[in-house]
């Protein structure tokens, strides 16, 4: 049942795909047997790996790719720009050519809990977990575990087992 599905035909959608109700998808690449769950918008130029989960009432936008077998939590947003403004200096409204997009990338394995936030031009490492509602203001080294505002390293992961 696709009544509440909202997929742009510019969408590419690889096999085996689970989308829930009530999302926006445009512009955008999900890979092989990736679980989209309901609320979830993923914008143009976003790329979402092979068996992913994205829970619900998640965002992700321009420049963000997720590698394969990532799970994102309910409620996670990605960022894309360090210093949105809505207006130039002359007052006129911004448009894409006023602002770059920034990119973020979430490596293989890795785990984004519920509620965080992660800023532009960061990179969370393979197997790596963040912690729910942290705030993601820079790199994450793979099999590390982050938590808080902002994130800081808690610990490492050896062998999937945290220590």
């Amino acid at each position: 049942m696709n009544t509440y599905q909202c997929i742009a035909p510019d969408v590419k959608l690889g096999k085996n795909i689970r989308m829930s109700n009530f999302i926006n998808l445009y512009g955008c690449e999900i890979g092989d047997e990736t679980k989209i769950g309901a609320f979830v918008e993923v914008q143009k130029n976003a790329k979402i790996g092979k068996r992913c989960k994205i829970s619900s009432h998640t965002f992700i936008c321009e420049g963000v790719t997720i590698e394969d077998c990532v799970f994102v939590g309910h409620g996670v947003t990605f960022i894309n720009d360090s210093y949105p403004r809505a207006a130039n200096p002359d007052g006129t409204l911004q448009t894409e050519q006023d602002w770059k997009v920034e990119r973020t990338v979430v490596k293989m394995g890795a785990s984004v809990g519920s509620g965080a936030t992660i800023l532009s031009n960061v990179t969370i490492g393979e197997n790596a977990i963040v912690g729910a509602g942290a705030v993601v203001t820079k790199d994450v080294p793979a099999n590390a575990i982050v938590a808080g505002n902002p994130a800081k390293f808690l610990r490492s992961i050896s062998s999937g087992v945290a220590k």
